[in-house]
């Protein structure tokens, strides 16, 4: 190939290139500025993933706004720091790049004009030469076929690859062609012990261990964790109290004497209106899909957060607020559309002994404070501000319900199930499954706990063949008790601070 020829080949539309060149300042020396000092507890397990990870690439999925294109951008100060050579690092913002539609390929594309005009080899000889890339790709899932194009990227060249995205769904539909290729990373909302971090109300190390889930089959486990909570308590329930008034999204927390309302409208704007009108927009094979009754569907997962509407309290609410009847499989289409772009959890009823599944999914936020913005209601969790508002307790508990079950069920690789009533057994809101061992879960959200409000949990944990030994039950206090040894309580606050 002549050297006409290759430039020929690497040539991009100059207002793409200088795009590119203007979202990659180290290459002329400069770095990134106003990055937050705080790092989110995903860096650790990226960082490590890009340098020594057994997958070429790490997929870190996560809602509009939890500090995704952050920590790319700090894990490329950190790698900048190291030494690492400022032409070996290639950043991609694809929601942000004019229009790619001169392109065929350009996940193929861009990497290739990279490669050579900024590291001036081939991504192969880099990677010989002790050079290798790092590619950092951020909403991917706005390209359509991004994942065989990422596919051929990763087996034609030894590259490391961070790819983030907003839409599970988008992200999801690749994984097959992917497999073997990527490591996936969920990262939500911020865990209490971040929210202490950047209020400067202390540091505190997660007290699960990185190693896998086992240890949550043991009850010792539990009441480590409740004296960890203990140990902790000033800096928990200052962190909880934070929680409660601003929730956790980062833009919330780390501008406290902002008001409210201007929190309110940004979270509205740039989380749940540019995942309905964005990240949603467009359905299979181009369909357009409804916007209105997209944001109906979200305003009553808010209304009912934490419970398990039947299918027809849905369709008679969105008949009235739509004025016309809409049919479930659409209804339910749009549920799990909403939680592909992560801002829900759909938890689904257990699955026992290959019986048919009965009930509907309960419907778990993934932050309080976007309920509170969507809706206009501001409902306190703290225990504080339940007693000056104890007309609100029984919404608060839902509340605490949904931010439990979005907590556990953002745990790597735990299997999280709600349990509804049957003919002959009582409700309980979650149940937990490592291996062969079961743990249920009860929310009960207020200060004193009666016998009756502990009959779902204990009745669950009588069948041995639920092989459930002990059950958890979450309360708001550290001194609500129960005389059940099989019962351990835990503060929601306690129970938050397990990651």
């Amino acid at each position: 190939m002549t050297s006409s020829q290759r430039n020929l080949f690497t040539r991009l539309p100059q207002s793409l290139e200088a795009a590119i060149r203007d979202a990659n300042p180290w290459w002329r020396g400069e770095r990134l500025f106003g990055l937050p000092p705080m790092r989110r507890w995903a860096f650790g397990p990226v960082m490590e993933g890009l340098g020594a990870g057994l997958t070429p690439a790490i997929v870190l999925r996560g809602p509009r706004q939890v500090g995704k294109t952050v920590l790319m951008n700090q894990i490329i100060t950190a790698l900048l720091d190291q030494g690492v050579r400022p032409r070996r690092i290639l950043r991609l913002q694809f929601d942000e790049l004019p229009p790619l539609r001169d392109l065929e390929t350009p996940i193929l594309d861009i990497p290739r004009w990279f490669a050579d005009q900024i590291l001036q080899k081939t991504l192969n000889k880099a990677a010989h030469d002790g050079e290798q890339a790092f590619l950092f790709l951020d909403e991917v899932q706005n390209l359509p076929d991004w994942s065989p194009q990422l596919k051929q990227l990763v087996d034609v060249n030894p590259v490391r690859v961070l790819v983030t995205g907003s839409s599970a769904l988008r992200i999801e539909a690749g994984r097959d062609s992917l497999a073997g290729r990527i490591t996936s990373i969920d990262m939500g909302p911020l865990l209490l012990r971040e929210v202490a971090l950047i209020r400067e109300f202390g540091a505190i190390k997660p007290f699960l261990p990185p190693n896998g889930l086992a240890a949550l089959k043991d009850k010792g486990f539990w009441l480590e964790l409740r004296n960890f909570g203990e140990k902790h308590s000033d800096l928990r329930h200052a962190a909880f109290t934070a929680f409660s008034d601003r929730g956790a999204y980062p833009v919330a927390q780390a501008n406290p004497d902002r008001p409210w309302e201007e929190v309110a409208d940004l979270l509205i704007e740039t989380v749940i209106r540019r995942a309905i009108r964005h990240d949603l927009r467009m359905g299979p094979r181009g369909q357009k899909r409804d916007e209105h009754l997209l944001e109906e569907v979200f305003r009553l997962a808010c209304r009912y957060v934490g419970q398990s509407p039947r299918q027809a309290l849905y369709l008679e609410e969105l008949r009235q607020a739509m004025g016309a009847n809409i049919g479930w499989q659409r209804v339910l289409a749009y549920l799990k559309f909403l939680d592909g772009t992560l801002l829900l959890r759909l938890i689904e009823p257990l699955e026992l002994r290959l019986k048919r599944r009965r009930g509907a999914s309960k419907l778990c936020l993934c932050d309080h404070t976007l309920r509170a913005a969507w809706l206009q209601e501001i409902v306190p969790l703290s225990p504080e501000g339940m007693e000056a508002q104890p007309h609100l307790a029984e919404i608060a508990g839902h509340i605490a319900e949904s931010a439990a079950g979005y907590f556990l069920s953002s745990t790597k690789n735990l299997d999280v199930a709600h349990f509804p009533e049957r003919s002959t057994e009582p409700e309980v809101d979650f149940v937990l499954t490592i291996g062969e061992q079961r743990i249920p879960v009860e929310v009960k959200y207020r200060r004193r706990i009666d016998h009756k409000d502990t009959f779902g949990v204990r009745a669950f944990v009588e069948k041995a063949h639920y092989r459930a030994p002990f059950g958890l039950l979450v309360t708001q206090l550290d001194d609500a008790t129960t005389d059940d040894p099989r019962l351990i309580p835990l503060p929601l606050s306690t129970l938050l601070m397990m990651r």
